[in-house]
């Protein structure tokens, strides 16, 4: 792999231009592309095979299309206080109101509370809310219509009333999101600059990586013209595509730098470090798309989906980092060191570099004292991993304060009740589904944790029959969750069919289907990667640390993640308005992005260790001279990833809001606890052993990542030794 790099390299040095012309081609044509043929994103999950989700397609079916073919707005109004809905002036106003709503551009109808006799209106007089229907689909609706309705609501907010909207036709999210997506990419251009000591090449690793964003998302743009992709798929893409851009862009430029301070001439260092360099980025990047590709072993087509959206950001990441960046290196030459270092002739060390203090006394005096490190931090990241088991998931996030639709839902919880939002739906199917429906209300009503069940609504023809279920406790509680399984275990037996289904059963499937998932999930990444780590390193304890470094990082991540967004602990400095269950899908997706990520760390920076210790250094020298050399890359390219997973995080929704935390947090914990401390200190308390491969495993082939192959290809006068490291 490392000559084919390498032969990569010297191609984009000798053809730069081209590289980069190509490029902007590809650029420009996916943007094109973007444009004529994206479709729009869905915000729902459907899981095919459930009994909620076959449940919803045979409503549809025997009840018509309007079940969830066309939009909808719950706008609610609440009176002043001291004050109902019934005094003359409040009714006056819900009325003009309604009227507002109800000339709307698309809006089929809007329903009274009021009139002509109150259905929607709380025992108290207090709340009451309108049902707004559209004439077309939530995905049809055009930004004029959301903001239309908004003005609506906003307008109303007259007289000391409460008007707040939920719904599919309300515009989600209120538009902070790109602003902190920009603050993480200005703190990614600070962190660059400070560790290149150039404006101009820190520059151009953000450019380079913003290039791949662009291919990647508007790829993905074009596929949502095709197939329905989840709101939150391009959102994950981006963050992934800027972060290990950015990231695979540092190793290589790095490299670059390395190679020119060791006195090779530009074309030398440009294709040595894409054959050195590159070959770990693309080993990283590969453990990465595992991680992504293998979501599809959980058979949840939206999970995979996104696995194979953000696999293709880093893939264009990888590309990018290995074709555009060394063509562009070409173009600035020894521009690319600081001032100072650019008159160093060739084959000579450039002056004045060294190493850095601080990275050679942290790693001496890990390696000193390596099993206090080593107890200190297992058992600080097991602490921090205690709150994972209390973790619980669901689909059905918990409202925030922060957004119209989460005052929405808080107002209708206090007046009508904590389930009212979150409504169980039961359908009978068969001859006699009618009867069957009347006859399970009793039963079902005296179910615990059940506040109503309404009479039955059966089809034209008698032959399938609805009932609605309403628990006591909110969509995301564990309660309700208890309410789905009592009501289908109650309603077993002979007779029609009977299924229960809704937005929170949906919820409850998909999050009992995602937790059985994950350990299976694990196994196949984990397994994978630890094959493919024995090949690069040909050892099986440093893959082994590797691996259990990165059980500790998952516990620690998801660990905070359940007592910050669950518990609550230091809920308000995070946003956490109610406390409540992580969404569905950030376990799963932390586990596998996180891998992937770590495992980057990983071969960074032990393939500099191990490069050392092929080159004749005694293990703790090696792993002493090979941390010296890759721990201020590492430590760059962890914070840059830090702040652009933090950077989503404000403005995010609930799907991205607990995923980014998580994210952010595992790559602190990873990069500057696993792979700083406990992994240098495993391998220094291993001894020679950490290198160790049983011997009848040395038929297994070599993936040379430290290009030692290329070795041969250059005379030994254009070697000239490395800078001694003190």
């Amino acid at each position: 792999m490392a000559r084919l790099l390498f032969r990569v390299g010297a191609a984009a040095y000798r053809r730069s231009a081209l590289f980069i012309l190509a490029w902007l081609v590809v650029l420009v044509g996916a943007g094109v592309g973007a444009s004529q043929l994206a479709g729009t994103t869905v915000n729902t999950f459907s899981l095919p095979g459930q009994e909620s989700v076959e449940a919803m397609d045979l409503i549809k079916r025997e009840f018509g299309g309007g079940g969830g073919d066309t939009a909808s707005a719950r706008v609610v109004v609440k009176a002043p206080e001291g004050q109902t809905l019934t005094t003359a002036a409040n009714t006056a106003a819900v009325g003009d109101l309604v009227a507002r709503l109800a000339g709307l551009d698309g809006v089929a109808s809007a329903t009274n509370p009021l009139q002509p006799t109150p259905t929607a209106l709380s025992p108290d007089l207090t709340t009451a809310y309108s049902t707004v229907t559209y004439k077309s689909s939530a995905f049809d609706l055009t930004d004029a219509q959301h903001d239309a309705l908004a003005d609506a609501v906003a307008a109303a907010r007259t007289g000391g009333l409460t008007v707040e909207a939920s719904g599919d036709a309300v515009r989600v999210g209120e538009g902070g999101a790109h602003s902190a997506e920009l603050i993480g990419v200005l703190v990614a251009l600070v962190v660059l600059a400070v560790t290149y000591g150039a404006l101009a090449i820190a520059g151009m690793n953000l450019l380079t990586a913003l290039v791949g964003v662009g291919v990647g998302v508007c790829g993905i743009q074009i596929a949502t013209g095709f197939v329905d992709l989840t709101a939150s798929t391009p959102l994950l893409a981006t963050m992934l595509g800027l972060a290990v851009g950015i990231d695979y862009a540092l190793f290589i430029v790095s490299r670059f730098r390395h190679e020119l301070r060791r006195g090779q001439d530009v074309e030398t260092a440009v294709a040595t470090s894409v054959g050195t360099a590159g070959a770990a980025v693309v080993t990283a990047g590969l453990t990465v798309v595992i991680a992504l590709v293998g979501l599809f072993v959980t058979g949840i087509p939206f999970l995979t989906q996104m696995g194979v959206a953000g696999a293709f950001t880093i893939v264009i990441a990888v590309l990018i980092a290995t074709t555009l960046v060394p063509a562009v290196l070409a173009r600035l030459g020894r521009r690319a060191l600081p001032r100072k270092e650019r008159g160093a002739a060739v084959g000579a060390p450039a002056p004045e570099h060294r190493d850095r203090g601080f990275f050679r006394g942290w790693i001496d005096g890990v390696t000193r004292r390596r099993v206090v490190a080593l107890v200190v931090t297992t058992a600080a990241l097991g602490a921090l991993s205690i709150p994972l088991f209390s973790l619980r998931t669901t689909l059905a996030p918990t409202p925030t304060a922060s957004t119209t639709q989460g005052r929405a839902d808080h107002l209708l919880a206090d007046a009508f009740g904590a389930g009212f939002t979150g409504p169980l739906t039961v359908f009978f199917d068969g001859a006699g589904a009618p009867q069957a429906a009347a006859d399970a209300k009793a039963p079902l009503a005296a179910l615990p944790d059940v506040a109503a069940v309404t009479d039955p609504v059966p089809n034209a023809d008698g032959t399938a029959a609805l009932l609605t279920v309403i628990p006591t406790s909110g969509p995301a509680s564990a309660a309700t969750e208890q309410v789905v399984h009592d009501i289908r275990d109650h309603l077993r037996g002979d007779g029609p069919r009977a299924y229960v289904t809704g937005q929170t059963a949906v919820s409850v499937d998909v999050a009992s289907t995602v937790n059985a998932a994950l350990p299976g999930y694990l196994a196949l990444v984990v397994g994978l990667a630890f094959v493919l780590l024995v090949l690069v390193f040909r050892s099986l304890l440093v893959p082994l640390v590797g691996v259990l470094g990165f059980l500790l990082t998952i516990g620690s991540a998801l660990g905070s993640s359940v007592a910050i967004f669950q518990w609550g602990w230091l809920g308000g400095l995070f946003g956490v308005d109610d406390p409540g269950p992580l969404i569905s899908l950030t376990p799963i997706l932390v586990v596998g992005i996180l891998f992937g990520l770590a495992m980057d760390y990983q071969v960074f920076l032990v393939s500099r260790m191990h490069e050392a210790h092929g080159k004749g250094d005694p293990n703790t020298t090696a792993i002493r001279t090979g941390f010296r050399q890759a721990a201020p890359v590492v430590v760059a390219a962890a914070a840059i990833m830090f702040a652009v997973f933090a950077g989503f995080f404000p403005g995010a929704d609930a799907t991205m809001m607990s995923i980014a935390f998580a994210l952010a947090a595992g790559i602190l914990v990873d990069a500057f606890v696993v792979r700083m401390v406990l992994v240098p200190a495993a391998m220094a308390l291993l001894g020679e052993r950490a290198w160790w491969l049983p011997k009848w495993l040395h038929w297994l082939p070599r993936l040379d990542v430290e290009g030692t192959t290329l070795q041969p290809r250059q005379p030994d006068h254009e070697q000239p030794p490395a800078v001694a490291v003190r």
